[in-house]
């Protein structure tokens, strides 16, 4: 009885180790899934480019950069045990989808020295950072955490809370965009209060209505995984 019992506990905690597959995700209600745990569907790679910059290449010029920024986003983006890994290098993994207003769930996991972030409307960004003093950004507010909207000028720019979890572990972010403004829970603790994200491609003008998510990458490996969206539809604002 006891070696079985031994058995048991041995099965479960092996399966306890073993990452989700694709079909084991647990979509939260009313949310769609970005990132299937299986592959790259739903994502097209695209560097730091302003977003109207893109869309005023003509066709030809467009497909020229997507297959280039493709053929350099597949020796930097893999899949593995249901996550999303980038080393450090190459474009971003850009939805193909635009989005308005959403409710975006996600989680990473990075490493020391690692700098990267979520573009929202293709506008840089909820930002992810070393928050230790070994890497060396201090000096930038790496010291007040990740979560916050550091390329804001203003309200907004950085975290309310430090929240980061170790290294080694997973972060959680939740992130509300309607209308301008922009409200992140980072780790279940509330980093930014309902700011308004400034248009870092054009100072001054509102950032744009709809636009890509993107998730940068910048010095470092990071993971990704659990990324649910649910759109919210301008008339209930």
């Amino acid at each position: 009885m006891k070696k079985l019992l031994c058995c048991l506990v041995m099965f479960g905690l092996a399966l306890a180790a073993t990452p989700l597959a694709a079909a084991d995700l647990v979509v939260p209600e009313g949310f769609t899934t970005l990132f299937n745990g299986k592959d790259l569907s739903g994502f097209r790679a695209l560097g730091h480019y302003p977003p109207k910059d893109y869309q005023k290449l003509g066709e030809k010029e467009r497909q020229e950069l997507d297959a280039k920024s493709m053929e350099e986003f597949k020796k930097h983006w893999t899949v593995a045990g249901g996550e999303l890994v980038n080393d450090g290098n190459g474009p971003y993994a850009t939805t193909i989808k635009d989005y308005g207003d959403f409710e975006l769930l996600i989680e990473y996991k990075t490493v020391p020295q690692a700098d990267s972030g979520i573009y929202l409307r293709g506008t840089p960004q909820v930002q992810i950072w070393d928050t230790t003093k070994e890497g060396g950004k201090w000096d930038l507010g790496a010291d007040k955490g990740s979560g916050a909207l550091w390329n804001n000028k203003g309200k907004g720019k950085l975290p309310l809370v430090l929240a980061d979890k170790p290294f080694g572990e997973w972060n959680s972010l939740r992130i509300k965009m309607v209308g301008e403004n922009v409200t992140v829970h980072f780790n279940g603790k509330l980093v930014v209060d309902d700011a308004p994200l400034e248009n870092f491609w054009e100072p001054g003008k509102p950032v744009y209505d709809t636009g890509p998510i993107q998730l940068q990458t910048h010095g470092g490996e990071i993971r990704w995984r659990n990324i649910f969206i649910r759109e919210i539809p301008r008339s209930s604002r």
